[in-house]
């Protein structure tokens, strides 16, 4: 008990659950203005399970189902590509494969794969996956029964809060300049591509562009075996 109190990997993944779960509330008010009820919105934040395509399928419910659920799938498929990542360091087997692939997002893989030592990749994904999913549900629940009472939740600045969190995770990882140079990259593709394509198709492109480089093959450094 005392090693998880002291450990890092469980402050951060408390601290970013924590900032990340406040949003819920927006997400349920907006959820709920947009033409969901209650259960469909509490729903969405139990099953579907990831911020960003929820926030899409809302925001596209006006062109149809179709539209919303393409845009939700589009900004799904990076989970997809935490999982596989998470798969391959952790062979979760039995049960645990579904349920280490519903908690696959932005905020756990970042809380576990920042850390070296497998003990607190573990630690941190369990964390940030378990306590996001908790407080995301549980603050959706209040966002969707308080509706029109909170006024405009997006004035609240909840969702600069949710990214000033990740960035934090992120940063330490930016100090190397190969990293810094792919996240500008990244940035910068995004940004072009947003008034181009439809909502999460930047993300997948900056994704892309970041396997790509990710693949390219390495120089040989002089003095190397």
């Amino acid at each position: 008990m005392r090693q998880l109190i002291t450990s890092p990997a469980v402050r951060m993944g408390l601290s970013i659950s924590v900032a990340t779960g406040l949003y819920g509330i927006s997400f349920g008010a907006l959820a709920v203005a947009a033409g969901l009820d209650r259960l469909q919105t509490q729903a969405l934040s139990a099953l579907m399970f990831t911020g960003g395509s929820q926030f899409a399928f809302i925001g596209t419910l006006g062109g149809g189902g179709a539209a919303a659920l393409v845009a939700a799938g589009l900004l799904g498929i990076r989970n997809a590509v935490y999982g596989a990542q998470l798969n391959s360091v952790f062979a979760p087997k039995g049960v645990m494969r579904p349920l280490m692939a519903h908690l696959s997002i932005d905020e756990s893989f970042a809380t576990s794969m920042i850390w070296d030592d497998e003990r607190e990749r573990r630690r941190g994904f369990w964390t940030a996956g378990v306590g996001v999913f908790t407080l995301w549900n549980l603050f959706t629940f209040v966002g969707a029964w308080l509706g029109d009472t909170l006024g405009d939740p997006r004035a609240w600045g909840l969702d600069g809060a949710a990214v000033a969190a990740l960035l934090g995770l992120l940063w330490p990882r930016l100090r190397d300049r190969d990293a810094a140079a792919l996240a500008v990259l990244c940035a910068l593709v995004t940004v072009v591509a947003v008034p181009l394509v439809p909502p999460g198709i930047p993300l997948l492109l900056a994704g892309l562009v970041a396997v790509l480089l990710q693949l390219r093959p390495q120089p040989v450094r002089e003095g190397a075996p």
